[in-house]
């Protein structure tokens, strides 16, 4: 029986870190079942919502959030209820349970439990960073990179980008299209770490085919030809070792592992990068 997928979508005001590890928390208690992440940071607008918003219609599944704003969470309550999808604001039964017993109600700030320290900053700076550096944006900055993952597409860049932006890192990553040269920013880069991620060609025309279904979109393309999508891969490695790029296969791996592997890589090329 093969592995089956849902969409995860986690919405918070802050850093979405707390809403990351009660979803993997939860999921890993159901085997055969892995959840499709959308993580959305620092929703603290109704534009920035309404962009979310659009992503649930388009792949309706659980809902956590973490907001304050009642205004932003009675609005996102209505479009879950409109798509179907089950919602839960993680935070709100310890909120209550803390009430009930301190006898006082609580302040509603966004992000209150990161203490405004530099450590904080610069993860708030790296998540900014690393969002308007996602898939590809602004390819000619990479140089300002902590960073930089490289992969075809469904090779979980995106979380894992966001994974360590929450740790800190500045984190850019680059799709590899085929018969699309890379952006030549990226080979002349210096300063920061680039990651290539790989998969086995099963994997990732599995989670290809998962996300046509979601968008309700038919396709018989290269996009999900087992054939097309392993030349996709050797293509991408061979890319990798002509620059010299470590290359990490995430095909067993977790995001939480890809993570801990590209930070012990990132923590030697910065010895070296500050001994050159």
């Amino acid at each position: 029986m093969g592995r089956s997928y849902f969409h995860l979508h986690l919405v918070s005001d802050a850093t979405g870190e707390t809403l990351i590890a009660v979803g993997r928390a939860a999921g890993a208690q159901y085997e055969g079942v892995s959840a499709i992440e959308h993580v959305y940071p620092l929703v603290r607008s109704h534009s920035q919502l309404d962009r979310v918003i659009r992503e649930i219609e388009a792949a309706p599944g659980v809902v956590l959030y973490t907001l304050v704003d009642p205004e932003l969470t009675s609005k996102l309550e209505d479009a879950c209820r409109e798509s179907g999808s089950p919602f839960l604001s993680v935070l709100a039964p310890v909120h209550s349970l803390f009430q009930s017993y301190l006898g006082a109600a609580s302040t509603a700030r966004p992000g209150a439990q990161h203490t405004l320290s530099a450590e904080y900053f610069r993860r708030i700076d790296a998540m900014n960073f690393t969002l308007a550096h996602d898939d590809g944006q602004l390819p000619d900055d990479v140089e300002e990179a902590d960073v930089v993952l490289v992969g075809v597409s469904r090779t979980s860049k995106t979380p894992t980008a966001i994974y360590l932006a929450n740790r800190g890192i500045k984190t850019a990553n680059v799709p590899l299209v085929p018969h699309v040269p890379p952006p030549p920013a990226l080979a002349e880069a210096r300063r920061p770490l680039v990651v290539g991620l790989v998969a086995s060609p099963e994997r990732i025309v599995q989670i290809r085919q998962n996300r046509l279904l979601s968008l309700k979109a038919s396709d018989t393309s290269s996009y999900v030809d087992r054939e097309a999508v392993a030349e996709e891969i050797s293509a991408s490695r061979k890319l990798f070792a002509r620059h010299g790029w470590p290359s990490i296969d995430v095909t067993r791996r977790s995001i939480e592992e890809t993570a801990a592997a590209i930070i012990d890589l990132y923590r030697d090329h910065r010895m070296k990068f500050i001994v050159t």
